[in-house]
């Protein structure tokens, strides 16, 4: 557990949403990966279900894992960080009164902001499936009506994603969600496909963007200055789920092929057990320790 205080309130975020500069947030998947993006010089942390739905049950982002252990998650995620945590809550998990009790969960666990999705549920994650089908636009709204009225702090910031392949109809559609209360609006890579596009739909809806930008979309080759003007979010969603599969995967390889063999080099460097040691604080944790035993001598 952290003894920091977070680095800024849901107030002080909604006011840089509001005037800028651009938040920036790195992808974790679980606890460890958020404590090293907390210790990172990114500004917050983006809980990715496409890397939840990996760590926790070795499967592919289908909304396969339930709320509860979604939000356990993000729990946990918020027990050793400090920055801002933007959650990703998938479809609402159910029904608009379901969609109240997600936002109330994550709220409670701490995030400062949420994403909710129009895609029909269970949903798939367009990084990776064919398609993407959405509900009818009254659904859509409806969802973030219900998670507008559910949140108890209104700064706690409702980000509205639409999956939407038609361009014009994405923008009509954010215009909308935008009406309905939504705080950001996401949109994905497949529906557009120029920086003209993001331009339009900013005006269009009247919202700042959230970016979510994926190695081998035209999105993640944007000019800084280019993602700036047009979003309040910009996030590397999966970097870190990729670079630990990859690392791992070397890694075992390698050490597979010399078994029972002094073990030397690895294709992909380690960090020193004394260096992961204080990543994680065991030096302040046994000092807490040894304190607190101390008092109760004699």
């Amino acid at each position: 557990m952290t003894d920091a205080r977070p680095t800024m309130t849901r107030q002080q975020l909604r006011r840089r949403v509001q005037s800028g500069p651009t938040f920036w947030f790195a992808g974790a998947q679980d606890a460890l990966s958020a404590l090293l993006v907390d210790q990172s010089d990114f500004d917050g942390v983006f809980s990715t279900g496409f890397g939840i739905a990996a760590s926790l049950l070795g499967q592919p982002d289908m909304e396969l894992y339930t709320l509860s252990e979604n939000v356990q998650v993000v729990d946990h995620m918020a027990a050793v960080v400090r920055k801002p945590i933007f959650a990703d809550a998938d479809t609402g998990y159910g029904n608009v009164l379901n969609m109240g009790r997600t936002v109330r969960a994550f709220e409670k666990a701490g995030v400062a902001a949420l994403s909710i999705e129009d895609q029909v549920s269970p949903k798939r994650c367009p990084a990776a499936a064919a398609q993407s089908l959405v509900v009818p636009l009254h659904e859509a709204l409806a969802r973030i009506h219900a998670a507008v009225d559910a949140r108890q702090d209104p700064d706690l910031l409702i980000v509205a994603r639409t999956d939407v392949a038609d361009p014009q109809e994405a923008i009509d559609r954010a215009s909308r969600l935008a009406e309905a209360g939504a705080d950001l609006i996401q949109p994905i890579s497949r529906t557009f496909s120029r920086y003209e596009d993001l331009v339009r739909l900013r005006e269009a809806c009247g919202r700042p963007l959230s970016l979510q930008l994926m190695e081998g979309t035209w999105m993640a080759q944007l000019q800084r200055s280019q993602i700036e003007a047009v979003a309040a979010f910009a996030t590397y969603p999966i970097v870190s789920l990729l670079t630990i599969v990859h690392a791992m995967q070397a890694n075992l390889a390698a050490l597979a092929a010399r078994r029972g063999e002094p073990m030397g080099e690895l294709p992909c460097g380690r960090s020193s057990m004394a260096a992961f040691k204080q990543t994680i604080g065991w030096e302040r944790l046994e000092q807490r320790q040894a304190a607190y035993e101390a008092t109760t001598v004699g």
